[in-house]
């Protein structure tokens, strides 16, 4: 086989995803072995080794124990509606993180104190070192981890206010907007913005993933008359997951 100018391991990678898209290779197939991807495409044993690499940091397959390398499932795509800010009373914070009214889910979180990062204190506007509290969520749906979200809310803010802790209190639970109202903090305004890394270890292992899988991140910032008053990364598995932003038009 002729491989022209692109690296032969990217050609034979690109060739088994191909076999593996249009159902050639359908899931739970074993993939062709080392040997057999060698003498099929004529290639050596580390070209056909780095083949099977970039297949399975793409999530397309994935190694069995003492068994080999199969085609993985491929999820159909899930839709993750959002519509930025929305002034609605008792929003709860698995309804502040999907727009769409049907949505239903069970969410579990554990907030603590802490000392606000470089970035965490730029994305609010404080010095790094000053308190926050830190709460960390994971949402589910259906029973399955859809979504991750770790939150930072400024202590100069909500500290020694009844909406301390965010699960807590008279407001548990009723997401940023509702919360800080009742302590006379109104949210006019949010941004969020979106992007993509590999998942950390300890995200993929919350989402049910495997290593080398994608996540999308969405940075989200409420601001209070131009005062960030809540920042937070919402982890969302790329693989799985559309996200879709409805915007009024004004």
């Amino acid at each position: 086989m002729t491989f022209g100018e692109q690296p032969a391991y990217l050609r034979v990678a690109g060739d088994l995803r191909k076999k593996i898209a249009d159902g050639s290779l359908p899931p739970h197939t074993r993939l062709p072995s080392q040997a057999r991807i060698r003498e099929e495409y004529g290639v050596s044993d580390t070209v056909a080794l780095e083949a099977r690499k970039v297949l399975m940091a793409e999530g397309l397959v994935e190694g069995r124990s003492g068994s080999g390398t199969y085609v993985r499932e491929r999820p159909v795509p899930r839709r993750i509606a959002r519509s930025g800010y929305r002034p609605v009373s008792g929003a709860t914070p698995f309804r502040q993180e999907q727009a769409e009214a049907h949505t239903r889910g069970t969410w579990e979180s554990s907030s603590e104190q802490v000392e606000a990062g470089v970035c965490v204190a730029e994305r609010l506007g404080i010095a790094s070192g000053d308190r926050v509290m830190c709460t960390r969520y994971v949402f589910r749906e259906a029973g399955e981890a859809m979504m991750l979200s770790t939150s930072w809310e400024p202590l100069a803010v909500t500290g020694r206010t009844p909406v301390m802790l965010p699960e807590e209190g008279p407001l548990g639970g009723m997401g940023v907007v509702e919360r800080m109202r009742a302590i006379d903090v109104i949210v006019d305004n949010v941004t969020e913005e979106v992007g993509a890394r590999p998942g950390l270890a300890e995200e993929l292992h919350s989402l049910g993933g495997v290593p080398g899988h994608v996540v999308l991140v969405v940075q989200r910032t409420y601001y209070a008359s131009g005062r960030p008053v809540e920042t937070a990364d919402v982890v969302i598995p790329a693989d799985r997951y559309r996200v879709a932003y409805h915007l009024p038009v004004k």
